[in-house]
């Protein structure tokens, strides 16, 4: 008997059939001796439509609403209708005897799968790939450690839960408004919030009074000093303030009256989230929240050299403790072979801010994979993203930042504090 491999898109599923042997290509599937891989191409598969539950619903009127059908529909998406059928004939196959779902491991992923079993009428075994890279060697692991399909049915359910949510509320909402104001208006679960925190915000901006501010510097000979108010602000909003401190201050000697010294400790920053890395790429290169995403894809699907990149999570898992060290070894090379080889020299600090299983949901955070990197290969935007990830990563098993933080106070003449901060 067979195992019936579904990935989510055809890059995946011929990166698996190259790995794993199936080397006998056809339109919609590569074959060989004990795995035959095809692919989805995302959803094959969807929520069926309102008319699907009741003709009349096809014209939209305010009194059919709300629509709450008691349970869901299913129905093949007609842009992909000729991949499902492929997909289906191959379900039925009789030499296949067990099905490995290998698309993205996440609640979406999980969720096109499962509406294809259910639409085609799988009932035989089946397991999960479950894999937070693309290299030969994780996809070789992966396989070797396939999981029971049933140890992600609460991550099926809570999918399916929002899906059904957002057809629910999205298609009741956007009816209701387009035929109450008679005008094509859209609604949604995440849509309307987020537009809703958007309007806050403009609000905010437009509602804003830009105020006229100064402040006061004096040199006092070995260093300067910035006049702050009984309450620490610097800001004099009083033009004619700021000159008669001034004239105060000219040509006065100062008494030191304060000199507060503490240690500051500033540990290193976490790993990458999605989030994260896009603020970052945006400070630092001007990229755009897509433009990361894209080249992030291309990272972890082309190049094979990060992790699963739509995660939430900024910490790594238990079970990935024992493959830190070759992941440094890999990225030990060109500007950050001086940052990684004294890592590996000496056994690797690994503390609740790197490694903490309570914080990881679907993904662990983003980091280098084991792939030797040849950074000829990469592009310019690439190559600044993988310099992010990386540095972040080597950043992880350093020690904390410590340094001396310095506060004078000057007492000059009966006029408030002047101070420094030198650190």
């Amino acid at each position: 008997m067979k195992t019936l491999v579904l990935a989510e898109k055809p890059s995946v599923a011929r990166e698996i059939a190259r790995v794993m042997g199936a080397r006998d290509k056809h339109k919609s599937y590569m074959e060989g001796p004990k795995y035959i891989v095809t692919w989805a191409l995302g959803h094959l598969v969807g929520l069926a439509e309102p008319e699907d539950y009741d003709k009349k619903y096809a014209t939209w009127n305010l009194e059919d609403l709300p629509i709450l059908p008691e349970r869901t529909k299913l129905k093949v998406l007609k842009e992909t209708n000729h991949q499902y059928k492929a997909v289906q004939q191959l379900m039925k196959r009789q030499d296949v005897g067990e099905l490995v779902i290998a698309t993205d491991a996440a609640r979406e992923g999980e969720l096109l799968a499962r509406w294809i079993m259910q639409m085609a009428g799988w009932k035989k075994p089946f397991k999960r790939l479950w894999i937070s890279s693309q290299t030969d060697k994780a996809i070789k692991d992966g396989f070797a450690s396939l999981k029971p399909g049933s140890q992600f049915d609460r991550l099926y359910e809570s999918a399916r839960c929002r899906a059904e949510a957002d057809w629910m509320i999205g298609l009741n909402v956007t009816r209701a408004l387009t035929v109450r104001f008679n005008a094509q208006l859209s609604a949604g679960r995440v849509q309307t919030p987020t537009l809703g925190m958007i309007m806050d915000r403009e609000n905010e901006i437009n509602g804003f009074r830009s105020q006229e501010y100064e402040t006061l510097t004096a040199d006092l000979g070995g260093f300067q000093a910035v006049w702050r108010a009984a309450g620490g602000d610097s800001r004099i909003f009083n033009p004619q303030e700021t000159q008669e401190l001034k004239k105060r201050v000219d040509g006065r000697k100062g008494t030191i009256a304060q000199v507060k010294k503490s240690e500051k400790v500033e540990p290193h920053p976490l790993a990458y989230d999605l989030t994260e890395l896009q603020r970052d790429a945006n400070r630092k290169y001007g990229f755009s929240a897509k433009q990361t995403s894209n080249v992030l894809q291309r990272l972890y699907e082309q190049h094979k050299l990060v992790t699963y990149p739509r995660t939430d999570s900024r910490y790594l898992t238990s079970d990935m403790t024992a493959t830190l060290k070759e992941r440094l070894d890999s990225v030990a090379i060109g500007p950050y072979a001086s940052l990684a080889r004294p890592l590996l020299r000496k056994n690797l600090n690994i503390t609740k801010r790197i490694v903490d299983d309570s914080k990881v949901t679907d993904h662990h955070a983003i980091i280098p994979t084991e792939q030797t990197v040849l950074l000829n290969q990469l592009n310019p935007e690439e190559r600044k993203l993988y310099d992010l990830i990386v540095r972040r990563f080597i950043s992880l098993f350093y020690p904390a930042a410590k340094y001396d933080s310095v506060a004078i106070t000057v007492q000059v003449g009966t006029i408030p504090s002047m101070s420094k901060v030198q650190q």
